[in-house]
C-alpha cells in the first residue's frame, strides 16, 4: 500500500488531500477548519482530517507531495534579478517565502508534536504549474487531451500548456515572471475597490451590468503575442520592480496595491472602498472580463492548433473564470473539457499527489473525479448528539424539530417548503472540496420567485446586489432550460438561459440573461438529485437556487457551524442529514 500526502501551503488555500494505491480518499481546504475565507500557512488541520478519513497515522505515509518546487527556473530567476535589479525587500522577501517550504517534514512533525526522526516519508516536490496540469488531466476521464494552467505566479511562471497522454504530461509551453493573466485580472479588481484576497468572482458579476467602453485602453495594458502568448504593459503594474507586499503565513492572505498610479491616469480615478458603484466602474469590470477573454482564448487557440487535439483540461486560478469557462466552444475548436472542482492553487495538493504516484512511481490511470464530496462526513448519531444538545436555543427561537425515517418523505417535505418560498439551509454526507457549494453545505431557494435574490441578501448573505445566485438542475432537462447540453457538475461554467425560460426562473437569471450551471446526476448525488426532482413534481421546474451555505465566512464544515448560521440568520429551516428543524414563528 502507497500512501501520499498532498499538500498546498504558504499560500492562498492552503489545503491537503490524501491519495492511497492511486485512489483519492480525502481532501479539504484549511479554511474550513480554521474559519478564516482563503486561510493561508500550514494546512494541519486539513492534514489532521484527511489522516483521519483515511484511517492512518501521520508515520505511515510513503511520501509528501507539495505543488511548488522552489528549484524550479531557477535560471530564470537569476536572469531576472541580474538584468532588472528588483528591490531589495522584493528579493528579501522571496527568499523568506521560499524558506517556508526548506522543510514540510518538520512543519508536520511540530504539528503533530512528534519526532521529524520518525516520520519516513519521503519529500517531492512539484512544480506549480505541473502541479495543477496534473491536478485536471490526470483526475479527468480524457486518454488525451491538451492541458493549460493559467494563474497568477507559482515558480516563476503564470501559465503552462503541452499535451497530456496516458499517466504522461508534456510541457510544450511556458509564460514566465512578471507577465500574468491572472494579476492583470487581480490588479484591475483592486482599482475597482475590492481588496479582499479572491474578489475577481464579485468583477465577474459586474461585468454584465456595463458595456465594455475602455477595451481599447486595456489593450496598452495586455499586449498579445502571435505565439499565443500575452506582455504586460509594466509600467501600470508593481510587481516585478517594487514588489507586492504579501501575507500568507497563517490568516487571511493580504495582498499589497499592485497597479501604479499610471493605471489611474489611464482609466481615470480608482473607485474607493465605499464609493458607489457607478456606470464606469461597470463599464471598467466588463472591459477587464473582455480583454482577459481575448488574451485566455488567445492562447487556448495557440495550444489546440499546435496539439490538434480537441478534448481540454484546465487548471489554474483563471480556471475559476466561469464566465470565460462557458465560451470554450464557442470561441475555440475544444468540443470537451475538463475543470476539477478546485481548479485554484488548493487544487494544487491533489496534482501533486497525483504526479508523484503517476511520474515519480510510474503508476497507470485509475482514479476520476466525477463528483466533489471528499471532506468531512457525520453520522446520523452525531447528527442527533449535536441536534439535541441546541434544542433549548431551537425552542427558544420557536423552532420545530422532526426526524424523518424516510429519505423520500424528507425530500418531498423540504421541496414543499422551498416551493412555498422559504430559504432552507441543506446539511448532508461528505462536505464539497473546492470553492463552490454543490448540494451537500448549500443554501436551497425557489428560482421562480423575482424578489428571491433580494431575500437571500437582506435574510442571510448580505452581498452585493449585482452579484448573481447560480441554478442547480437535473442533468436530463439541461437542454430544455440552457443553450446547451452540457454536463456541469462542478459549477465551472456559465451558459445562457433559454430565452422563454428566462422568466420563469428569474432568480437565478443574470442580467445578461445567463446562469452559472450546476448539473445533477442521480448517481453522482442521489438525495440532492431527489429533491430537485421532488421541487420540479411538485412545480414543473427542475431547477432550484443554490448558493454557499454561509454568511460572509467559509462554506460551513461542522454541524455545529450549520446550525450557527441558521440562528443567527432569518433562515427558514435547516436540514442536517435526516433531521428537519423549522420557525414555526
Amino acid at each position: 500500500m502507497t500512501i501520499i500526502l498532498g499538500i498546498n501551503a504558504y499560500h492562498a488555500d492552503s489545503s491537503a488531500c490524501i491519495v492511497i494505491d492511486g485512489q483519492l480518499v480525502a481532501a479539504a481546504e484549511e479554511e474550513r477548519f480554521r474559519r478564516i475565507k482563503h486561510w493561508a500557512g500550514f494546512p494541519s488541520e486539513a492534514v489532521r482530517y484527511c489522516l483521519r478519513e483515511a484511517g492512518v497515522g501521520l508515520e505511515e505515509v510513503d511520501w509528501i507531495a507539495i505543488n511548488r518546487n522552489p528549484k524550479a527556473n531557477l535560471s530564470r530567476k537569476i536572469l531576472f534579478t541580474l538584468t532588472n535589479r528588483p528591490s531589495f525587500s522584493l528579493v528579501v522577501d522571496r527568499l523568506r517565502h521560499a524558506a517556508h517550504w526548506a522543510n514540510p517534514t518538520r512543519a508536520l512533525a511540530d504539528a503533530f508534536g512528534v519526532e521529524e526522526t520518525l516520520l519516513r516519508p519521503r519529500l517531492c516536490p512539484v512544480e506549480h504549474h505541473l502541479a495543477h496540469l496534473a491536478s485536471s488531466f490526470l483526475v479527468s476521464p480524457f486518454e488525451e487531451a491538451a492541458v493549460v494552467s493559467v494563474d497568477g505566479f507559482g515558480d516563476f511562471l503564470s501559465a503552462m500548456w503541452g499535451v497530456g497522454r496516458g499517466s504522461h504530461i508534456e510541457v510544450r509551453g511556458r509564460i514566465f515572471f512578471p507577465h500574468s493573466l491572472g494579476l492583470f485580472y487581480q490588479a484591475i479588481t483592486q482599482y475597482l475597490g475590492f481588496w479582499k484576497y479572491g474578489d475577481e468572482y464579485k468583477v465577474m458579476g459586474l461585468a454584465a451590468y456595463g458595456e465594455p467602453g475602455f477595451l481599447d485602453r486595456m489593450h496598452e495594458i495586455v499586449c498579445l503575442n502571435v505565439d499565443g502568448t500575452y506582455k504586460l504593459a509594466l509600467e501600470y503594474f508593481r510587481h516585478h520592480a517594487e514588489g507586492v507586499e504579501m501575507v500568507w503565513d497563517g490568516g487571511e492572505p493580504v495582498c499589497g496595491r499592485i497597479f501604479t498610479p499610471k493605471l489611474e491616469e489611464l482609466l481615470g480615478p480608482a473607485r474607493e472602498k465605499d464609493e458607489p458603484i457607478g456606470e464606469r466602474h461597470a463599464a471598467v469590470a466588463a472591459s477587464l472580463q473582455a480583454m482577459y477573454e481575448q488574451a485566455f482564448f488567445h492562447l487556448l487557440n495557440h495550444v489546440q492548433r499546435e496539439t490538434g487535439l480537441r478534448k481540454l483540461a484546465l487548471a489554474g486560478g483563471c480556471a475559476m473564470n466561469s464566465l470565460a469557462n462557458g465560451k470554450i466552444f464557442e470561441r475555440t475548436d475544444f468540443e470537451d473539457t475538463y475543470i476539477q472542482a478546485a481548479a485554484g492553487d488548493a487544487g494544487g495538493a491533489i496534482g501533486a499527489a497525483f504526479a508523484v504516484w503517476h511520474h515519480e512511481l510510474g503508476r497507470v490511470r485509475g482514479f476520476v473525479m466525477d463528483r466533489a464530496y471528499w471532506g468531512p462526513a457525520f453520522s446520523d448519531a452525531e447528527i442527533e448528539e449535536i441536534v439535541k444538545r441546541y434544542r433549548p436555543r431551537f425552542e427558544a427561537e420557536g423552532c420545530v424539530i422532526r426526524r424523518f425515517d424516510d429519505e423520500e418523505l424528507l425530500c418531498e417535505e423540504v421541496a414543499e417548503r422551498i416551493a412555498e418560498g422559504a430559504v432552507v439551509g441543506w446539511f448532508q454526507g461528505r462536505m464539497e472540496w473546492g470553492p463552490r457549494a454543490l448540494g451537500n453545505r448549500s443554501i436551497l431557494c425557489d428560482p421562480r420567485r423575482p424578489d428571491m435574490k433580494d431575500i437571500l441578501n437582506r435574510k442571510i448573505k448580505r452581498r452585493e446586489p449585482f452579484r448573481p445566485f447560480a441554478p442547480a438542475i437535473l442533468r436530463e432537462h439541461v437542454a430544455e432550460w440552457f443553450e446547451t447540453d452540457y454536463d456541469v457538475p462542478f459549477m465551472l461554467q456559465v451558459f445562457r438561459i433559454r430565452p422563454e425560460k428566462r422568466a420563469r426562473i428569474p432568480a437565478v437569471t443574470h442580467v445578461d440573461g445567463t446562469g452559472r450551471l450546476q448539473t445533477i446526476r442521480r448517481e453522482q448525488n442521489p438525495r440532492y438529485y431527489r429533491l430537485i426532482e421532488a421541487f420540479y413534481h411538485k412545480t414543473g421546474v427542475p431547477v432550484v437556487l443554490n448558493t454557499s451555505f454561509n454568511e460572509n465566512e467559509p462554506v460551513v464544515c461542522r454541524p455545529e457551524e450549520a446550525i450557527a448560521c441558521f440562528l443567527r440568520t432569518k433562515m427558514d429551516a435547516l436540514v442536517l442529514g435526516d433531521v428537519l428543524i423549522w420557525r414555526s414563528q
